[in-house]
């Protein structure tokens, strides 16, 4: 990346000035190359003099002077000028040469431009969605569907291993009440008058459980014992409900790799080994006949139930320690959880507890997202016309489609609300933003195909004269070319999976502009060629960011 480059050239300039004496010896901090708010400030800038000025017991532009004086001794051939600016910031503008080579550099890497490789590479695990078996996903499933899945993306392409995981939440209290939902509903269905169980799902998805297992199963539990009823309508309607999730997940174009069984922490011990460890630990006592974890020696704002009193069976805080433990013995070195606005108080909850089992939780990252307010023309829409019910993640993609639905749940940070509207996002025209870019990569495939049927051949690349490319609107095209595997690396590392949407809708419009500037196929043949491998790259980067995000990159619209 040209600015983990820059930054070392800047730092080699340091130490050759501390060694000629231009600048005085102190530790060099890491520092960043930043881009510049105005372009006329260069392509980059750095701080990194006012930052060490007091160190050097220098004026920082004195010091600045000294790291720019020692550049020029050893010039480098992507780099055009140096200049220090205001009280000691130092600008550097990439040379020509350089820039236009990033034409070869996107062609030459194809599907990899905008890949690197991790300095240090981890084996990271992501869990995300993690919807209850209970019930149809919501809106805010469908976001941090979109959301995970693309942080995943980010973090392959950063040089990182990574495995997607669903936690399946099939154990406890909600799923008992679901079996039993489902049992009222299929006996009602053989004409038997029932009620729902108090705290049961209401849902018309229940009786569409119950019918499929009614026509598959017939009246074989009518008159069976409730419990052993209830138990098979859990299990089928589980099955059935993790089914359609998978499907809706499968369309959506997130695959996991593990799905992974709450229950199975439960059947297979873990959950009373951790429980023992903590008593081992000396970390539990009794209170009201419940057994506590003293989360409060670890950072958390009070103790938190281990055991309940009413049952003595674990509780959830429990399940989710094994569960981390479970993580731990597979080897992965960073857990990224993601979950909703709710959970602000378990992730100190958890990281408490982690203490508590001696584990460090630094290397566990929650991320926590906020709500989706859907809308249609700027009105909230609250029930599905189909169903008279809250609308589903299907229903969504039903109605706007895969794309559109990923890029807009991408498009805000997730720590914000998002206000989802239906109409903004099926709207196809240059101010709906996934339309806005996709167009850019259909338009390309429509200037190729002009170009050829015109009898311009694509001349190979080692036959083109790049330094043809001398329009203000194609250096800048290629300026932000250069800045995917840049934008990769922040997204990746600062969790920021918005800012590719950012970076997509910035190189489209850099693209338009171009379009509106400069004509690809004209008279001149080596300027024809030049633009034609231009635009060829700028495909590339469009495809490329597109698919980090999710979203197909459409040869014609």
């Amino acid at each position: 990346m040209i600015q983990t480059q820059l930054a070392s050239l800047v730092r080699s300039a340091m130490e050759r000035a501390q060694s000629s004496g231009d600048l005085p010896a102190f530790p060099i901090p890491p520092f960043q190359m930043e881009r510049p708010a105005r372009k006329e400030h260069g392509d980059w800038s750095t701080s990194i003099a006012l930052e060490v000025a007091k160190q050097a017991k220098m004026k920082p532009r004195d010091v600045a002077d000294a790291i720019v004086k020692a550049l020029g001794a050893d010039p480098a051939e992507h780099i055009a000028g140096v200049e220090v600016a205001g009280p000691g910031f130092i600008n550097i503008r990439l040379s020509h040469h350089w820039l236009t080579g990033l034409v070869r550099d996107v062609e030459q890497a194809g599907e990899a431009w905008g890949r690197s490789s991790a300095t240090a590479p981890e084996k990271i695990q992501v869990e995300f969605v993690s919807a209850n078996p209970t019930g149809p996903m919501h809106l805010g499933h469908g976001r941090w569907a979109a959301v995970g899945d693309t942080l995943a993306r980010l973090l392959e392409a950063s040089g990182n291993t990574v495995e997607r995981e669903f936690y399946v939440n099939d154990f406890g209290v909600q799923m008992l009440k679901f079996g039993q939902s489902v049992a009222a509903r299929y006996l009602e269905l053989l004409g038997q008058k029932v009620e729902i169980p108090e705290g049961g799902y209401q849902g018309r998805y229940v009786i569409d459980i119950a019918k499929e297992i009614l026509l598959e199963v017939g009246d074989k539990y009518r008159n069976v014992p409730d419990d052993e009823r209830v138990a098979f309508m859990r299990v089928e309607g589980q099955r059935r409900m993790l089914l359609n999730q998978r499907l809706t997940l499968q369309r959506f174009g997130v695959e996991f790799d593990v799905w992974f069984s709450e229950r199975s922490l439960h059947d297979e011990g873990a959950v009373e080994r951790v429980v023992e460890l903590l008593k081992q630990l000396g970390h539990l006592y009794e209170k009201d006949g419940a057994l506590w974890l003293r989360t409060t020696d670890f950072g958390d704002d009070k103790d938190r139930v281990i055991v309940r009193s009413t049952d003595r069976m674990a509780a959830y805080l429990a399940a989710d320690l094994a569960y981390f433990m479970d993580k731990l013995r597979r080897g992965f070195e960073r857990l990224i959880y993601l979950v909703g606005a709710d959970h602000h108080g378990w992730k100190r909850e958890m990281q408490a507890a982690i203490r508590a089992l001696g584990e460090d939780p630094e290397h566990c990252e929650f991320l926590i997202g906020q709500f989706v307010h859907l809308t249609r023309g700027g009105e909230s829409v609250k029930m599905s016309k189909r169903t008279g019910e809250a609308v589903t993640f299907d229903e969504l993609l039903d109605e706007v489609g895969v794309d559109a639905a990923r890029y807009h749940f991408l498009r805000v940070s997730m720590d914000q609300s998002l206000n989802f509207d239906l109409e903004e996002v099926v709207r196809q025209s240059q101010e709906n933003p996934v339309y806005y870019v996709q167009y850019a990569h259909a338009r390309i495939s429509s200037i190729v195909k002009h170009a050829r049927e015109q009898g311009v051949t694509i001349a190979p690349l080692e036959n083109v004269a790049l330094e043809e490319l001398q329009h203000e609107s194609e250096l800048d095209l290629l300026r932000k070319l250069g800045e995917l595997p840049e934008a990769v690396e922040v997204g990746a590392r600062r969790r920021e999976p918005h800012r590719m949407t950012r970076y997509a809708e910035e190189l489209a419009s850099l693209f338009h502009s171009f379009y509106r500037d400069c004509r690809v196929v004209t008279d001149d043949e080596a300027l024809t060629q030049a633009r034609l491998h231009l635009v060829t790259a700028a495909q590339i980067g469009l495809r490329n960011t597109l698919g980090l995000l999710g979203v197909s990159a459409p040869e014609s619209m």
